[in-house]
């Protein structure tokens, strides 16, 4: 299993900007140092707490400062810009990060955006899907591109001069394009199998019951075989809220306390949804009655938290819930304290993933 990091940062309202920017970007440079895999940030224009507004603007930011990292957009909400833009800004990124760009994409979740952007009483899943169709067609086709739509329309016809390079849209340097993967939160999404029809690669939210990351497989499974392509477990990747400390008391305290920055992330989304009429995504099972759905149940089930060893179990544990998965991916919080965040990260790269690791090769090697 690998070791990634997402992160859609929810930080204290009154936090200064600036601090909460930088604590972001060091996040980022140290899940490079100590060899994750890849990481994603997430982007939303009016929301105070998750306030970072470009994830493009972010990746570039430190794309110069990283070495190794894969950098995803997590996610680029596609009804929120005009194709175009997106296609141009992906394509410069792939440039920038020397092809170390993972393109996720999404219809948005945040409905303040929606209304801001004026698609709130829109199918902002229709206009997700003839967005990236027509970001897709841009990379594939030549000035002048005529792509029209119902919501967007795309021609430089009048004005090309290609011999000088005018009525151009760069391309990505990956050919035929970043990877794609799709941030999948509903329980059995159809969007899942939607996406592994066209080749893209789906990640399992942070914020949902085992249950319904369980479900996100088969769902996968069935959008591979429509198309003939082989169903590999090592293109699923996971979110989880995860904090180790090297004892237990410092562990729990931490991640459960009233205070917390765990605790205050899932606040936050529980407000939400809540009001959102989306709380089942919290829930244990489809029956279960709204009252039953709190804050403390909401924490109870999806911190995990501990020493190594605690938290080794625990995810091998969740692993045998929901089913293999290729990536882990840690799920960045509020740095409330700089040295306890930082050390959760340290001790989940050195010391957590190798014990998993080595317990799945003795697994297999019992079979």
């Amino acid at each position: 299993m690998k070791l990634g990091f997402f992160t859609m940062p929810i930080h204290p309202v009154e936090k200064d900007w600036r601090h909460s920017l930088q604590e972001d970007r060091e996040a980022f440079l140290l899940a490079d140092e100590l060899g994750f895999s890849e990481a994603y940030v997430g982007e939303h224009v009016t929301d105070k707490a998750e306030n970072i507004t470009s994830c493009v603007a972010f990746l570039s930011w430190i794309a110069a400062a990283t070495k190794q990292v894969k950098l995803g957009t997590g996610t680029i909400n596609m009804p929120n810009s005009h194709p175009a833009t997106i296609a141009a800004s992906i394509a410069m990124l792939d440039h920038m990060t020397e092809g170390r760009l993972i393109f996720g994409i999404s219809p948005g979740g945040l409905l303040s955006d929606a209304e801001l952007f004026g698609n709130l009483n829109a199918d902002r899943n229709a206009m997700f899907v003839e967005a990236i169709n027509q970001v897709l067609a841009i990379w594939e086709g030549e000035p002048p591109y005529n792509i029209e739509g119902k919501y967007w329309n795309i021609s430089t016809e009048k004005t090309l001069m290609k011999e000088i390079g005018q009525g151009f849209i760069a391309r990505p340097l990956q050919r035929p394009h970043p990877p794609i993967v799709v941030t999948a939160v509903a329980p059995f999404s159809k969007g899942v199998t939607e996406a592994a029809a066209r080749g893209w690669d789906p990640i399992s939210a942070n914020f949902l019951m085992p249950a319904w990351v369980k479900s996100h497989w088969p769902k996968y499974v069935e959008g591979c075989e429509r198309v003939g392509r082989a169903a590999d477990p090592a293109n699923w990747r996971v979110a989880k809220s995860v904090f180790v400390a090297n004892d237990t008391a410092t562990a729990k305290a931490y991640a459960t306390d009233p205070d917390s920055p765990y605790v205050y992330y899932y606040r936050s989304l529980f407000t939400k949804l809540k009001k959102n009429g989306r709380i089942e995504l919290f829930k244990t099972r489809r029956d279960q009655p709204d009252e039953e759905v709190t804050l403390d149940m909401i924490c109870d089930r999806l911190i995990i938290h501990g020493t190594p060893e605690s938290v080794a179990d625990q995810l091998l544990s969740f692993q045998d819930e929901v089913g293999q998965f290729g990536t882990l991916l840690y799920a960045g919080k509020d740095w409330k304290d700089r040295e306890l965040a930082r050390q959760s990260m340290i001790l989940m790269a050195e010391q957590v993933m190798p014990r998993i690791n080595a317990a799945s090769k003795q697994s297999r090697a019992a079979e």
